[in-house]
This record gives C-alpha cells, sequence and structure tokens, in this order.
C-alpha cells in the first residue's frame, strides 16, 4: 500500500483495544501518531471502560464511547455505530484490536484507508494489512503496537506510556486524602489486590495486608487501597487486617478518580492488572506480583517496577482460574514483595 500522506488525513480514527492495561500500553503508539499526523483531529473509538482514560488525553482530540452493552449491542448495533460513524467522514481509520468485530465497523462505515493487523479473517476489510514476523512473537505488548505502526510508515519519537488528569482532578483526590487525615507531604503507599481477568491473576489478602504493615512500618507510610466494585469484600478483609488503619477506596472511585488517587502514590504493590499499568504511566515505583500471564509481554513498561514472580512449570499458564494448587502464586512470599519494594525504591532514592 501507497504510504499515507499526513497532510492529506484531516480526520483519523482510531479504534481502541478493549481492557484498561492493554490501553495504557496502546499510549506510546498513540504518541507517535499524534506526532506524525500534527494536524489531524484524532478520535479513539473506545468502550465504556477504556474511554474514560482518554477523557481527556494530550495526544487525542475526542473520544466516542461504543456501547456494546445496549445501543451498540449485536449486528444492528453495529450497523447503528457504523452509520455515526459514516457521518464523521473520516479519512483514514488504525484498528489496534485484532478482532473481526473490530474491522467490520470501520468497513461498514466505508471509512477509505482501514489500516491493521492481517488476523481473525479479517483481511479483506483492510486497505493496509500488517503481517507481523516471527520478529514480534514474544515481544511486549507496547513494542507490538509501535511496530504495527511502524509498518504503515507513522514514525516518532518514542514515549513511555502516558496518562494526563486535569489540575481540578489532582485537587479533588488531594481534598478527599485530607479529609481521611492523609496530608500532601505523607508518603502514600497504595495497595491493589484486585485483578478484573480472574482469580488466578490474584494473589493473597492476608499477604497484600502483612506487606503492607511492613511497608507503611518501614516508610512511615499511609496506605489506601484500590479496587473495583468486584473486589470490595478482599479490600475489605485486606482493611480488617490493619485494624483499618487505613483508606478503603474500593469500588468507591470513578476511573478518573482512580487514576488521580494512584498518580499521587509514592509506591504502588499491585497483582497484574490496569491499575498497575495506570501507576506505571504516572511513574509511580511499583512492585507487580506475576503468576498465570506473561510478563515478557505485559510488564509495566517503566524502569520503576520490580516484577515479583515464581518460576513454575506451569507458568504462564494464561487462566483464569487455576485448575491445580495456584502454585505460581503460593510460592511467593510476603518477604519477597517487601525485599523487592525497599530495594526498588532504595535504587531509585540512591
Amino acid at each position: 500500500m501507497k504510504q499515507l500522506q499526513p497532510e492529506k488525513i484531516r480526520r483519523l480514527l482510531i479504534r481502541s483495544v478493549n481492557w484498561v492495561g492493554d490501553a495504557v500500553m496502546t499510549t506510546p503508539a498513540l504518541g507517535v501518531i499524534r506526532e506524525y499526523f500534527p494536524r489531524a483531529e484524532i478520535t479513539l473509538l473506545a468502550n465504556h471502560l477504556v474511554a474514560p482514560l482518554f477523557s481527556p488525553h494530550d495526544w487525542v482530540d475526542r473520544v466516542i464511547v461504543f456501547d456494546r452493552k445496549e445501543a451498540h449491542r449485536g449486528i444492528r448495533g453495529r450497523f447503528r455505530l457504523a452509520a455515526e460513524l459514516k457521518k464523521e467522514a473520516f479519512d483514514a481509520v488504525i484498528i489496534l484490536p485484532n478482532s473481526f468485530d473490530s474491522a467490520l465497523v470501520p468497513w461498514l462505515a466505508g471509512i477509505p484507508v482501514r489500516l491493521g493487523k492481517n488476523s481473525d479473517g479479517r483481511g479483506f476489510m483492510l486497505t493496509g494489512r500488517y503481517c507481523p514476523g516471527e520478529e514480534t512473537f514474544g515481544c511486549h505488548e507496547v513494542e507490538y503496537y509501535l511496530e504495527l505502526c511502524r509498518n504503515f510508515g507513522i514514525n516518532g519519537q518514542t514515549r513511555p506510556p502516558q496518562l494526563f488528569t486535569t489540575p481540578q482532578e489532582d485537587q479533588a483526590a488531594g481534598q478527599l486524602l485530607a479529609n481521611h487525615g492523609i496530608g500532601p507531604d505523607d508518603f502514600l503507599l497504595g495497595i491493589n489486590p484486585g485483578a478484573a481477568y480472574g482469580s488466578a491473576k490474584r494473589w493473597y489478602p492476608d499477604r497484600f495486608a502483612a506487606v503492607a504493615r511492613r511497608l507503611s512500618d518501614q516508610w512511615q507510610a499511609k496506605v489506601v487501597i484500590f479496587g473495583g466494585p468486584a473486589e470490595t469484600e478482599i479490600a475489605g478483609d485486606i482493611a480488617r487486617s490493619l485494624d483499618n488503619v487505613c483508606l478503603n477506596m474500593a469500588g468507591k472511585t470513578t476511573v478518573r478518580e482512580l487514576m488521580a488517587l494512584i498518580k499521587r502514590c509514592n509506591f504502588f504493590v499491585t497483582n497484574d492488572s490496569g491499575p498497575m499499568h495506570i501507576a506505571a504511566a504516572f511513574g509511580v515505583p511499583l512492585t507487580a506480583i506475576f503468576g498465570p500471564t506473561d510478563h515478557t509481554g505485559t510488564a509495566p513498561y517503566t524502569e520503576l517496577a520490580a516484577i515479583v514472580r515464581k518460576e513454575t512449570e506451569c507458568a504462564p499458564c494464561k487462566l483464569r482460574e487455576c485448575p491445580t494448587d495456584h502454585r505460581c502464586m503460593t510460592a511467593v512470599t510476603t518477604g519477597d514483595v517487601v525485599e523487592a519494594a525497599l530495594a526498588l525504591l532504595e535504587q531509585h532514592h540512591g
């Protein structure tokens, strides 16, 4: 295919990926796209989970939310979404996910230039196809999305994953913490015991509590516990183990509030999850516990992270639920995580 001429693309659509962590890992590619198309209006098409990460974001002008559960549900909903996109008169679309569905809607919308990976039987719907070779197998997801862009001649300066909050959001987070006795100079330790993908990715609440206790003693830190609505029980267990001398925000934040609170943390202890990638994108030092997932592709893309994992013959299995004894996680001790956190902060602060 002919190389895209940036000056000819006035209205560019990017079809986002569908999970929070994955979306954060696409931000370096978004930075390159923004740089390559400086005059284009860049619109992101994202689901309700991912859209808030980019509302606002310095590299995206606009976000269109697609509602898979209601307005855009099923084939009729996809036609409705395609009709909405058709009215926007986009010049081109870059499709980041690999699914058939993510290429179908731009094709139905008649967007003239449609770029994406040649996979899932969708090649006929693309005008530019990315056919990665063996070298991308096992590479980090951040590199994969950058390579996808380069394949179409879209080049620019590579930045680390980045998210943005507004001054008002930062102020509101500061106020919320102040209301719970946490001042701007307090060392704030974030604990994130959940993982949306499934229980196999979760380390144990009692061990998170033990880590929080030891690190807060060591650093004279205040502790805040994070989690989605599904993790309120786990978070409650940890809070009780800490005699409730902590702020439990599980199930109480919007995505934007979560971002501003994570950004304020001085250190973050987490499972492999969306909030892990949010912390990395804000430059928060973190310790991440990996079990069944493959850290080579989805580790936090930052030098301020310590990965804690144990070699077991069955990991990475990438299963949502462990069919055996969860040995990849039971093998990780409280001491392992505490030592990794102390070593990283020591190295970071010299």
